[in-house]
């Protein structure tokens, strides 16, 4: 969830690691640091942004150095302080490293090493693991690594120098994501391929207790028991202009607007020329098994979780697979039943969601075949699934996630039709989805060209301080995904439920001028949510409809109405879902927010 960057070369390495920390902003993070060897250790930290940390080194004059480690850190011990912002050091071997994730029996360290007489100066379980490694420190910076961490519970990414050995760069990684990208008597390190790509498009990605030595001439991969590994080098694919804003204001507004290129990327080749059949190739080997599943478990976090409930109507309704969705943090730990055909997909943007990747190591550790929908190809869970769907939507920059929302809900659609087909469907009735399906990124171009009229909409009830988002059948989740949106960007309380639930309690809330967002598209339950929207309105309450174009009736009952084109019920919330994301992007601009890093998030949750 914080940022590591790293570098061991012929260059000098304080404007690549600053270069590397700026494109890792996106990730999210309260503080910022960097240690360069040259001739001795220097760091340089700073609390907030990277630019306050740049405009130190602008006063510094000894970081020439072409060795050398940064970091963004998003605070879990210790409060957002200089002195908690990593690097951090040792207090005898000239040890210094940055570090991703949680060391949990920090506290029994951190007693030992007090008893041997190391004096901590910071919060942070991070001080912890550097003393560990000084303690352990007897000339080999690579051996102490390895034997701290065959010491530490928890999850860590971890880059590490040493003053007495200027030419070595050591790097490891368990349950947080680690890259060494590879260039000419040169390696840089990252959390995140963004930040090596501009230097290198030959990578690989480290593996749960992979330890790397990097120097000039050449690295060394080896296990924490000093197992030698031979690493999986791959081609990185990121593509640099889709990391820049261009003309957009902000990267939530630009991937806003780029859903509907994503989307057409997302189905491209998956659908027979004829219209008639679907081509999963990533799932091909397992076919014959989903065919027969007897049940699909869901698992994700956040926003990946709505697609996931959306993913639950579509496989039922269509599909006819009995199907569930789980939290992934409670998943794994309440003893779930993992039957025989049992299948488990897990659903994330980055690939590398801890608590999603913990409910997919119990899940295969049951005997469940284990699917992934992800966005980043190399990840995590992209190499510990059975098999699975990528996204193709691009790079996600905004912490708020919208086309990854939106390419998730497209995959399990394309999912649910391709089992569909194979188990009861008829052609014609698969044919007339997959022409629905195919018309979406045309139709939510159209949506988008209503983003003035949102954003006028939406400026009616900015000060406002609570919302409410309310929908039906496959439009409940896209009420919970509106809910989130405005929460976490404009930092608007918002309460996102089914509208039938009102009711029975939530009702209390309405008072006079309250915003009530009604997912009123026509479809099976529309007279229930125009029921449901009578209830809001005797009460005070100021509805904003999300309608179908053409729907003359519903202007009796809302005061603002934002109009999607007309789709099959089961597709209707990736379009309706297009008017909420930038109704909580118009929400937060018209506060003042950071859009892009909105307080205390992480685009990539890397820790339980």
């Amino acid at each position: 969830m914080c940022g590591i960057v790293a570098y061991i070369g012929r260059k000098p390495a304080r404007e690549l690691l600053i270069e590397g920390l700026r494109r890792l902003e996106y990730r999210g993070y309260d503080s910022a640091g960097i240690a360069v060897l040259d001739g001795g250790l220097t760091v340089v930290r700073a609390v907030g942004r990277v630019s306050a940390l740049s405009d130190r080194l602008d006063k510094q004059t000894d970081f020439d150095g072409t060795l050398g480690i940064a970091h963004t850190r998003w605070a879990t011990h210790g409060t957002v302080t200089e002195a908690n912002a990593h690097p951090h050091r040792d207090d005898k071997a000239g040890i210094c490293l940055v570090h991703n994730g949680i060391i949990e029996n920090y506290t029994t360290l951190k007693r030992l090493l007090e008893d041997r007489g190391h004096r901590f100066v910071t919060e942070t379980d991070t001080e912890v693991l550097a003393m560990l490694i000084g303690e352990l420190y007897e000339g080999d910076l690579e051996a102490a690594v390895q034997g701290a961490l065959r010491e530490v519970t928890g999850a860590y990414a971890i880059a590490v120098i040493c003053e007495r050995e200027p030419d070595t760069l050591v790097v490891a990684r368990k349950g947080s994501p680690l890259m060494v990208g590879v260039g000419k008597d040169e390696y840089i390190v990252a959390s995140d391929p963004s930040a090596i790509v501009a230097h290198t498009t030959r990578a690989f990605p480290l593996e749960d207790y992979n330890v790397v030595r990097l120097r000039r001439d050449g690295i060394r991969t080896s296990t924490i028991d000093n197992t030698p590994v031979t690493p999986k080098m791959m081609q990185l694919e990121l593509d640099l202009e889709q990391a820049e804003l261009g003309q957009f204001q902000h990267f939530m507004q630009k991937e806003i607007f780029e859903q509907p290129a994503a989307l057409r990327n997302t189905i491209r080749g998956r659908i027979t020329p004829h219209g008639d059949s679907i081509v999963l190739g990533g799932l091909t080997r397992y076919s014959k098994e989903l065919v027969r599943a007897r049940r699909m478990i869901l698992t994700a976090q956040g926003t990946a979780l709505h697609a996931a409930m959306i993913g639950e109507y579509l496989l039922e309704d269509l599909a006819r697979i009995p199907t569930e969705v789980e939290y992934a943090s409670e998943f794994r730990y309440r003893n779930p039943i993992i039957e025989d055909g049992t299948v488990v997909i897990a659903v994330s943007q980055s690939g590398e969601t801890a608590d999603t990747l913990a409910a997919l190591a119990e899940a295969k550790d049951r005997g469940a075949l284990a699917l992934g929908v992800v966005n980043a190809v190399g990840s995590t869970m992209s190499r510990e699934t059975d098999a699975g769907v990528y996204l193709r939507v691009g790079p996600e920059i905004g912490v708020a996630s919208t086309k990854a929302f939106t390419g998730q809900v497209m995959v399990l659609a394309l999912l649910s039709l391709y089992l569909a087909r194979r188990r009861h469907m008829s052609r014609e009735r698969c044919e007339w989805m997959l022409a629905e399906l195919a018309s979406v990124p045309d139709k939510m171009e159209r949506v988008l060209e209503q983003a003035d009229h949102v954003r006028e909409v939406t400026l009616k009830y900015v000060e406002r301080e609570n919302w409410l988002f309310l929908g039906r059948g496959y439009n409940y989740p896209t009420a919970l995904e509106g809910a989130l949106k405005l929460k976490e960007i404009s930092y608007i309380h918002a309460e996102g439920m089914p509208a039938a639930e009102m009711k029975h309690g939530p009702i209390a809330l309405i008072d006079d001028g309250m915003p009530a967002v009604f997912i009123a598209t026509k479809g099976s339950q529309y007279d229930k949510v125009i029921n449901n929207i009578e209830e809001v309105r005797s009460r005070g309450g100021h509805v904003i409809a999300v309608a179908t174009e053409g729907d003359t009736e519903i202007a009796q009952h809302a005061r603002d109405v934002l109009y999607i084109p007309d789709i099959a019920e089961p597709l209707s919330p990736i379009l309706a879902v297009v008017p909420l994301q930038l109704m909580a992007y118009e929400a937060a601009v018209a506060r003042g927010h950071d859009v892009d890093r909105p307080r205390n998030l992480a685009k990539s949750v890397t820790v339980e």
